[in-house]
């Protein structure tokens, strides 16, 4: 069999299939460790910065281990740049005739039950999504896997695909007449045959759950898992270990149940009426709260006095709505499966009226279209350190933010990896690529208090002539949506006045991709942005040569669950900044930060304008845990800096035009 040094050796397995391969010491260190993890069945947790090559570096050992492997991703485009091109690239280097499988979550596969079902509904808001569903339909006919990926001619976000897929509360399972073109069962089964089966995080605890519940296993044995993008999993799994029930739900549930009304109890006109007098229900539930884009504690709910009526209303129609649906359920497995989503529906929402378990937090969320009401728990380490417990097998979690300087402590007491009967291995490599020569961080002073009204003007005043000497070629990351506008608004008005022809981009202005594009593809531009853009952005190369983060970014103190994990930690006698808050804004701040070098030709400034990281004793942990460049307080010398880079390459985009990310 081949070694590992044979692998990642100048003349070796990967140069051979991978132009331009450059051996590195971490990469080779990092699978080295990994392949011991492997073969002893050890819990590894790795942190590898930009540049390493981390992908290879855990797909080598682990295919060359001859076990079944499981990889979960932080998101859905990892997981298929990860099939579609790592994972082939290493099989072929390695001459490995390995199979492998894609898997994701049921609503990504177009299901033939609810696309038949609802093709005739027309409970579509425009002809637009309705041409959507007839092309989903065509889709249908010819795919052989049924991945919503592959459908090319429709947007991901369509609101058609809800009606053409389905969802783990409204699939009919093997009940359905359709069974047999199950595109969800024909991707599991191809995984269980798999010797690499790639997922995500969410798809991976969707599984933990169903398994906790005694519900059956989506995910094959195996083993060997590896999570990449690591860092993402505290939140996830909190997310999958609680509990939570949507106005949005309701009203799919009343939909569908309407739907199946139809087709098998179309006397029965009482419940459809009734599916009308929930769906009214949830709506005047979301209208109670006087709110949008927002979390609340349940002491914060005494300013909307009109929810929990609203809400013990929303009960009391769905117990009618029960009772009619239960007389009805027999006359179709559609109607039997509303009815057990109904029941399970109550279940959660009865739980959540009524307070339980002293170690879960009670909490509203609100979007401008629903309201939600979530049962959190404050500490998921103990749910998910049982999933390592059994079978023996090798535990990789890997990132290139995980570790605060060397220190892993506040991620394995999050992950419940300290309490393992052998503790975990830890490592750190560092980015291979040169910080020192070729990147700065400017901390500018004098900076305003942080929370001062003022502050968001003082930012974008640092920005101007850094954007200047940069000429363009910049992000300007912010903490808030208010900030971002602010920021936004003060440096288009001053390159407006000077008439510098940079364009300005902010968030909101297009999605995430659109936005990406044109920014590479300007290659002088300027894009204000809040921290959805802080994490898995990718811009290589001259068109990002200035990253400015307005504010560390600590979670907002009064946020319902936040609040909780504090008060929780001090009643258990913890320091909840120094073990939980800080170092997720270190996590925060070295995403953000890693933006700006991507290559080993990439020269650049990082800014971080909050007076905290250099005035504050714990500032040394944020600044030290950064890549090591160059330090500077002084304008003049970081603009010196940014006017010796190379010209940026500008390439100004058509008038709606863009590339895909």
């Amino acid at each position: 069999m081949i070694e590992l040094d044979e692998v990642f050796a100048p003349d070796g397995a990967l140069a051979a299939v991978v132009p331009g391969f450059t051996p590195r010491a971490q990469q080779v260190d990092m699978a080295t460790r990994i392949a011991a993890a492997i073969a002893g069945n050890r819990v590894l947790i790795a942190e590898a910065g930009t540049g390493t090559g981390k992908t290879f570096a855990y797909l080598a050992p682990a295919l060359l281990s001859g076990g079944k492997v499981l990889i979960s991703t932080g998101t859905k485009t990892l997981q298929d740049q990860l099939f579609r091109r790592d994972l082939p690239t290493v099989c072929q280097a390695l001459k490995l005739p390995l199979s492998s499988a894609l898997l994701k979550g049921r609503a990504n596969y177009v299901c033939h039950y609810h696309l038949a079902r609802n093709a005739g509904e027309g409970r579509f808001r425009t002809p637009e999504e309705a041409a959507h569903l007839r092309k989903i339909a065509r889709f249908a006919e010819i795919t052989t896997t049924g991945d919503k990926a592959e459908c090319v001619d429709v947007p991901e976000d369509s609101g058609a695909w809800p009606a053409a897929t389905s969802t783990r509360d409204n699939c009919l399972g093997q009940e359905c007449p359709q069974v047999k073109e199950c595109f969800v069962l024909a991707a599991r089964r191809a995984a269980m045959e798999a010797d690499v089966v790639v997922v995500n995080h969410h798809l991976f605890f969707a599984d933990v759950v169903l398994r906790d519940e005694g519900m059956g296993e989506l995910l094959p044995s195996c083993n060997t898992v590896i999570f990449d993008e690591a860092h993402q999993l505290p939140e996830t799994a909190t997310l999958f270990f609680g509990e939570s029930v949507s106005s949005a739900q309701v009203i799919e549930l009343a939909r569908d149940t309407r739907t199946e009304t139809l087709a098998a109890a179309k006397d029965c006109r009482q419940l459809t009426e009734l599916t009308r007098s929930v769906e009214k229900a949830a709506r005047d539930w979301r209208l109670a709260v006087n709110a949008e884009n927002a979390r609340i504690s349940l002491d914060q709910l005494d300013r909307h006095p009109a929810f929990q009526p609203a809400l013990r209303a929303l009960a009391g129609a769905l117990g009618d709505f029960a009772t009619v649906l239960a007389t009805q359920a027999e006359r179709s497995e559609g109607l039997a499966n509303c009815a057990r989503r109904l029941d399970e529906l109550r279940t959660r929402l009865g739980e959540w009226l009524v307070p339980g378990d002293a170690d879960v937090v009670r909490w509203v969320e609100v979007f401008t279209q629903s309201v939600l009401v979530h049962s959190t728990p404050l500490q998921i380490g103990e749910l998910f350190a049982r999933q390592l417990q059994g079978h023996p097998r090798a535990w990789i979690f890997t990132s290139a933010t995980l570790a605060v300087g060397q220190d892993f402590d506040h991620y394995i007491r999050e992950m419940g990896l300290g309490g393992l009967d052998t503790p975990p291995d830890t490592a750190v490599w560092g980015s291979p690529f040169d910080y020192a020569a070729r990147a700065m961080l400017y901390a500018p002073a004098p900076m305003p208090d942080p929370n001062s009204a003022d502050y968001p003007d003082a930012v974008a005043d640092v920005a101007l002539p850094l954007i200047r000497a940069a000429q363009g070629r910049t992000f300007v990351l912010c903490t808030s949506l208010r900030a971002m506008r602010r920021i936004h608004e003060r440096i288009a008005a001053a390159l407006d006045r000077e008439a510098l022809a940079l364009p300005v981009l902010v968030q909101g202005e297009g999605s995430r991709s659109q936005l990406l594009a044109r920014f590479r593809q300007l290659g002088n531009a300027v894009l204000v942005a809040s921290q959805s853009f802080w994490e898995g952005v990718d811009v290589p190369g001259d068109a990002l040569s200035v990253v400015i983060i307005d504010k560390l970014p600590f979670a907002p103190p009064d946020d319902p669950v936040l609040s909780a994990r504090i008060e929780h930690l001090r009643k258990a006698g913890v320091n909840p900044f120094m073990t939980y808050q800080l170092p997720r804004t270190v996590i925060n701040m070295k995403q953000g930060a890693g933006r700006l070098i991507r290559t080993e030709q990439d020269r650049g400034v990082l800014v971080v304008c909050d007076p905290r990281m250099v005035g504050k004793p714990y500032g040394r942990r944020v600044w030290r845990s950064l890549p090591p460049m160059q330090r500077s307080r002084v304008e003049a010398e970081v603009v010196a800096f940014l006017e010796s880079l190379p010209p940026p390459r500008t390439m100004p985009a058509p008038i709606g035009e863009t590339t895909p990310e």
